[in-house]
């Protein structure tokens, strides 16, 4: 049974980001939404998919690959502040490139985000489940977390592929101060910060980052010390 729940799972959540675009419920949902109300009940029914996804692989039969070493631990704990980070920074904000980004308000002069990466909340779920993949050798967690990386990885490919087909010709002038890497824009020259960062988003970033360190025992069973 824990390797029905977890399949079901990860089925219910891979299907969740596809199945209502390709039905139209997601255009039908912001029509009556909003832009804000259904970005916010989509990151509400993925948080709870996630979190079910999670359990299951916990609750799955455990079969050991790899043992988990102090040093996968410290990377665990050294990527989630930089992972809150881009989420933080990338949810909301005005970012035509991306899926979680605002199409309006982006000044290509001033990318913002986008100047660091033009997928934050992507690379984000990479570094998550890379640094999770390390550190939870067990057959369950490596199908979960590889799963996550594989699709996260390609799915910035497909995302910066169709935003660059809907763009046409205004690409390479909306996207001239960014790069899909991070910060690979700023070591090459393309672009420099002009301002420092949103202190309400860096705010939002360091409790995020404290609420999941001190609630990750209770959530998931787990304490997150290295």
């Amino acid at each position: 049974m824990g390797w029905i729940e977890f399949g079901l799972a990860m089925m219910l959540f891979m299907a969740s980001h596809r199945i209502p675009s390709a039905l139209g419920v997601k255009d039908s949902l912001i029509e009556r939404l909003g832009s804000r109300g259904y970005t916010a009940l989509f990151s509400i029914a993925s948080t709870l998919l996630l979190l079910w996804v999670i359990w299951a692989a916990g609750r799955a039969p455990f079969v050991p690959l790899w043992d988990q070493t102090p040093a996968a631990r410290w990377a665990v704990n050294l990527v989630m502040p930089v992972v809150i980070a881009l989420s933080a920074f990338g949810v909301g904000a005005p970012n035509p490139f991306a899926f979680e980004g605002r199409s309006t308000g982006f000044d290509p002069d001033h990318p913002g985000i986008a100047g660091v990466t033009r997928q934050p909340l992507l690379w984000a779920l990479a570094l998550w489940s890379l640094a999770h993949l390390w550190a939870n050798g067990d057959l369950a967690h490596v199908i979960l977390f590889g799963t996550f990386a594989g699709f996260s990885l390609l799915g910035m490919k497909l995302v910066e592929r169709r935003r660059a087909r809907m763009m046409g010709h205004d690409w390479d002038r909306l996207s001239a101060q960014t790069a899909l890497v991070p910060f690979a824009a700023m070591f090459t020259g393309k672009w420099r910060p002009q301002s420092g960062p949103s202190l309400v988003r860096l705010t939002i970033a360091v409790i995020a980052w404290a609420a999941v360190f001190h609630l990750h025992e209770w959530v998931i069973g787990v304490m997150p010390n290295p």
